[in-house]
């Protein structure tokens, strides 16, 4: 087996690594690399590999980071399978439309004001019709179920913990000539004791351990941590008056800061506030939550039977934005609210125009709540930056700009730790991926301080032999 690291390579977007085994090839992920706009679209259009000679796709789970590229994928001459958990199918479906929709509405209102300065328009990435030709290959596999990849290669998907459906792959593969091996591929790890999720399952018997390394520099606090930090920051915007505005993701935060907030308002932790969901994907994907109780823990299980998806998800408290209207509307009110948007990374979406109208008033606080990628808004905002570009017009930041890093989805380096360490019986090498190098080499120190010295961390495009 050989495997080339072509995204997600030391940096945390655009995951796609290519396995050529007994003849055939299967992609793991099919990220969208998110960056500078200049490096986004040459990235995400030009594929380093044929994609008509792929055989299979597997994919983690349904964050735009893994899955993003799909529809240029397919619109490119892939016919195979793409398998996934059930609930990964569910959710990539809603959330590729709503990618495709973003990159045409971003292209129209850029191409206003380039027509306006007498400049070319520009293409969307890909359109809602690519996006929709993805579903056609979407073949659905539930956890813990073996299926035949390719001739030689057997998979399965095991829980990761990191949001709904998300799993780690792991594969079974027979190569002529030599005896069996497993690569066990985590996907993104997620952290114990997160609302609604079950707890990642660590690795049993892998030979080769292809694993994220996001915070592989540092541990994370129990999430009752993060939790206090919420309530205090919302406590003290609305106090003063302000409006927190959140760059979320759509799937995972955005569902983990609800259930948090609608039980601080009804606890009386945090004064009563509008509670306002502006995604249509974040709604999209709440529902998709109500749809897949199978991969909820023990305790959302049980608040499920006692009180219905008013405790899991908050639906009665707060109020999901739907129309365009709707969302521009938000921007003329005054009074105290939550405002969550996407995208995390707060580079398209919504989240731009809630942004450039609030970003103005010192009584407003923008809530960075996770790791943000290197040169994109939400990064700019968590490193302090006085003064930013939005849609190509500079703003001054007097909002207060406070960071959340424990509300992240990815395990720490105590849990990366723990999940490396599980496997060290059996294994041979491991790959770190999914991390910048303050993430990654920081990690790289700890395994081998440990025993594990065989231990990589490759750049985009390297091939390896296992």
């Amino acid at each position: 087996m050989r495997i080339t690291f072509h995204g997600a390579a030391r940096t945390v977007t655009g995951s796609q690594h290519l396995l050529e085994v007994n003849g055939h090839r299967i992609l793991l992920e099919c990220g969208l690399y998110q960056g500078r706009r200049k490096d986004f679209y040459r990235i995400n259009r030009n594929f380093p590999f044929d994609p008509r000679r792929v055989n299979a796709v597997i994919l983690s789970h349904a964050h735009i980071d893994h899955s993003g590229n799909l529809p240029n994928l397919v619109k490119r001459g892939y016919a195979g399978p793409i398998y996934a958990t059930p609930a990964t199918v569910h959710l990539a479906t809603i959330m590729l439309l709503d990618s495709g929709h973003i990159h045409e509405a971003d292209a129209r209102y850029l191409n206003k004001r380039r027509a306006r300065r007498g400049e070319p328009p520009i293409e969307p990435l890909y359109t809602v019709e690519d996006a929709a030709a993805v579903a056609d290959y979407f073949t659905p596999v539930p956890y813990e179920r073996p299926f035949e990849v390719v001739p030689g290669v057997t998979a399965r998907f095991v829980e990761a913990g990191h949001i709904l459906g998300s799993a780690a792959v792991v594969l079974d593969v027979h190569e002529p000539g030599r005896k069996p091996f497993r690569l066990w591929f985590s996907g993104d790890i997620g952290r114990r004791h997160l609302p609604i999720l079950r707890d990642p399952v660590l690795p049993q018997r892998p030979t080769y351990l292809l694993m994220e390394s996001t915070y592989g520099d540092k541990p994370h606090r129990d999430p009752r941590y993060a939790r206090d930090e919420l309530r205090q920051v919302v406590g003290q915007t609305l106090g003063r008056g302000g409006k927190v505005v959140v760059p979320a993701f759509a799937v995972g935060r955005t569902q983990t800061l609800v259930y948090w907030l609608h039980r601080m308002m009804r606890e009386r932790e945090v004064p009563a506030a509008p509670i306002i969901v502006d995604s249509p994907l974040a709604v999209n994907a709440s529902e998709v939550y109500r749809a897949h109780p199978e991969c909820y823990d023990r305790e959302a299980r049980r608040l499920l039977r006692k009180g219905g998806l008013e405790e899991v998800l908050g639906f009665g408290r707060v109020r999901y934005i739907h129309s365009v209207e709707e969302s521009k509307a938000l921007n003329d009110l005054r009074e105290p609210m939550i405002i969550i948007s996407a995208s995390g990374m707060a580079e398209t979406g919504r989240i731009l125009h809630h942004l450039k109208h609030n970003i103005g008033d010192p009584r407003n606080t923008v809530l960075i709540v996770g790791w943000a990628a290197p040169h994109t808004l939400a990064r700019r905002l968590a490193d302090r930056a006085p003064r930013v570009r939005i849609f190509g017009e500079e703003y001054e930041v007097r909002a207060q700009v406070a960071t959340i890093g424990d509300l992240s989805a990815h395990a720490g380096q105590d849990l990366l730790l723990e999940y490396a360490l599980a496997g060290r019986d059996t294994l041979r090498r491991i790959y770190l991926v999914h991390g910048e190098p303050k993430g990654a080499e920081p990690l790289m120190a700890l395994l081998k301080e440990h025993g594990l010295r065989r231990v990589h961390y490759p750049a985009r495009h390297e091939r390896v032999n296992l």
